[in-house]
């Protein structure tokens, strides 16, 4: 995908694209485009809520993380039509840290972020035990 792909027509994600391209280095902003393009053209054909983005680009460069945080940045734009979006790290029991992309508000919420760690960490506790019956039914635990 090239940037003449998404023209500026007032959306929000457009606006945002156009922020960073100003502000990140040229190389650094051609491999966010690489890594958020996909998902990208697959919100223009779809619903967000249908969609299970992942952030892989099609290429075999190493992606750093702060590309990987500003990447779901653009997607969270994309999908609210919002730019306060914020990434926070929280620690969830059982997992370590999670990066997790959210509005302001709840970024400054600490009753609210623990919510959200209490929820991470209790999908991490049923993923585990589905992933302890497959195993034990002979299926494959790699989901």
């Amino acid at each position: 995908m090239n940037e003449s792909e998404f023209q500026p027509d007032g959306r929000p994600v457009d606006v945002y694209l156009d922020l960073l391209r100003v502000r990140m280095d040229s190389e650094d902003y051609q491999l966010l485009m690489k890594v958020v393009a996909p998902a990208l053209r697959a919100l223009e054909e779809q619903p967000p809520e249908s969609l299970d983005v992942a952030l892989h680009p099609d290429t075999d460069q190493e992606v750093p993380q702060e590309i990987r945080d500003e990447a779901a940045l653009v997607i969270a734009t994309a999908v609210t039509g919002r730019m306060d979006n914020r990434l926070v790290e929280i620690q969830v029991d059982g997992t370590g840290p999670v990066r997790v992309v959210t509005d302001a508000a709840t970024a400054d919420d600490p009753g609210r972020l623990a919510e959200i760690a209490g929820c991470i960490q209790q999908r991490h506790q049923v993923t585990e035990e589905l992933r302890g019956i497959a195993e034990a039914s002979g299926l494959s635990t790699d989901f």
